[in-house]
């Protein structure tokens, strides 16, 4: 992909579209979305260990002095950091009398339960056992042996990241199981149909066949949209490094290097009995260009904007998930 004059880079990112196709007469992407591919790459990143390893949230979300609460796959557990700042996690039931420690203060690094004031600076004590659990700068991770059921990993599989990055995580909850989730994004070519307010001129350059695992990626060229006619070009690679996550990575263009990483949780049913997941996506953006450093300044503002962006996206593939889910679950998805 060529990024400006002679090869080398656009002074500007922007890109203007001289031939732009309106949305319903783009070249219809159904018959290359094959079904047995989408599920091949599903199957193939279902059988990656994980480790025992789930996604919570984020770093940020995780202060000092009050508790996090979270439940996965139908169990209470509860974060906090201790005195070093450092994270700790383990089950959210109180084991004296049950209360729920999401409830409970945090007294310097040791929560402290409101109910009878045991407490807990993050080792065993008093029948309660800690779970593993990772920061990785970005996103929160803990693991839960008993859920996963794998041979267990000292830690999860975090993709590799760019440094001095813009960052910025969203999380939603959908009806639906994390393999809908997974699915949904290994599936790049409703992108241009299905998101027409952020992407066109959508191609799917590549797809995996499964002969060769180590080139287990969906390559896409597409224009994000800006304003107008006015877009960013960029190809893409789309892995899945473990059963719950999917990893976009810019490999060229602006912002090459810069990643989307798009993780699921299973939470547990709801009074109905259906499966509830959450997504956590993290967007992990850098750039070479000299007035980045700007945008990584104006972070705390830059936030809530890609978070809208994420959220607006997520609207749509949560709605695919949970009708991949409901189909499943009542025998009618397309063989």
């Amino acid at each position: 992909m060529s990024t400006g004059p002679a090869g080398g880079r656009r002074r500007l990112p922007l890109s203007l579209r001289r031939r732009a196709v309106p949305w319903d007469r783009q070249r219809p992407t159904w018959r290359e979305a094959r079904p047995a591919v989408i599920s091949g790459a599903l199957k193939r990143a279902q059988a990656r260990p994980s480790g025992n390893w789930y996604v919570v949230g984020a770093s940020r979300d995780l202060r000092a002095g009050r508790p996090l609460a979270r439940t996965v796959a139908g169990q209470e557990v509860v974060l906090w950091r201790d005195a070093r700042g450092r994270p700790v996690a383990g089950p959210g039931i109180c084991p004296h009398l049950g209360a729920p420690l999401r409830d409970s203060p945090v007294r310097c690094g040791t929560l402290v339960c409101h109910w009878h004031g045991l407490a807990l600076d993050g080792g065993p004590f008093a029948g309660w056992e800690p779970f593993p659990v990772h920061d990785d700068g970005v996103l929160l991770w803990i693991r839960l042996d008993a859920v996963g059921g794998e041979a267990p990993l000292d830690a999860p599989v975090v993709p590799v990241r760019p440094d001095r990055a813009l960052t910025a995580v969203y999380t939603g909850v959908g009806t639906c199981e994390p393999e809908d989730v997974v699915a949904n994004r290994l599936d790049p070519w409703h992108g241009a149909w299905f998101h027409p307010y952020s992407f066109v001129d959508l191609t799917v350059a590549g797809a995996p066949d499964g002969s060769d695992g180590s080139g287990d990626a969906f390559t896409v060229d597409v224009s994000f949209k800006v304003a107008g006619r006015l877009v960013v070009p960029v190809r893409a690679e789309f892995t899945a490094p473990e059963p719950r996550t999917v990893v976009m990575r810019i490999t060229e263009g602006e912002g090459a290097g810069s990643v989307v990483e798009s993780h699921a949780t299973p939470l547990g049913t709801d009074d109905r009995g259906r499966p509830r997941t959450a997504v956590v996506e993290a967007v992990v953006a850098g750039s070479d260009r000299p007035g980045f450093a700007l945008a990584r300044g104006a972070a705390p503002l830059l936030r809530p904007l890609v978070r809208a962006a994420a959220g607006r996206l997520w609207r749509d593939d949560l709605a695919y998930a949970e009708r991949r889910w409901a189909l499943r679950s009542t025998g009618r998805f397309p063989d």
